[in-house]
């Protein structure tokens, strides 16, 4: 049996007893806000929809699980592991992604307004993905590189000496970044 309870009042808010686990969970368009969800492994769910506005998914295993149009707006994301995960159109205003494992995740439309800032970059680079760069931790995801500015910088050129334009184009999106975090760390 599961059993999501809000994280502020201890209510159940949710429960299904034919279940043991949230793997593969159906729970699109569920209301799920203030829930506590942290260490939750809800790998693969169903989460299309879902109102999880101020949710605790902190630690919360989210790969590959399906948040498009989803309403995480103020929800505690930190350290949760998001690779390959939907966020297409998500609300995410003012959520936590300090530590969060963005690798692979869609993040196309997804509203990021007064997010921990977060820097995006679309259609860059030899595969032409989305590049994400958290400010306040120095973390760089970019297809399966997960690590810091100074490492990203190390691997592009590594990766990509005999290539004139991905080297350029990953070069102006290190410049960038290294342009803008001391005005967003002040912030």
């Amino acid at each position: 049996m599961i059993q999501i309870k809000n994280r502020y009042t201890g209510t159940v808010i949710w429960e299904n007893k034919d279940i043991d686990t949230l793997s593969d969970a159906k729970l699109s368009y569920a209301d799920l806000s203030g829930a506590d969800l942290s260490g939750a492994d809800l790998s693969g769910a169903n989460l299309s929809g879902a109102d999880l506005s101020g949710a605790d998914l902190s630690g919360a295993d989210l790969s590959y699980a399906n948040l498009r149009d989803a309403n995480l707006r103020g929800a505690d994301l930190s350290g949760a592991d998001l690779r390959d995960a939907n966020l297409r159109r998500a609300d995410l205003r003012r959520a936590d992604l300090r530590d969060a494992d963005l690798r692979g995740a869609n993040l196309r439309g997804a509203n990021l307004g007064e997010v921990k800032r977060l820097i995006s970059f679309s259609c860059f680079g030899s595969a032409n993905r989305q590049t994400y760069y958290l400010v306040q931790e120095d973390s760089v995801f970019c297809g399966c590189f997960k690590g810091s500015l100074e490492e990203f910088e190390q691997k592009v050129q590594e990766t990509h000496e005999n290539n004139p334009i991905h080297l350029a184009e990953y070069t102006a999106m290190i410049e960038m970044i290294r342009k803008l975090r001391p005005i967003y760390l002040k912030k």
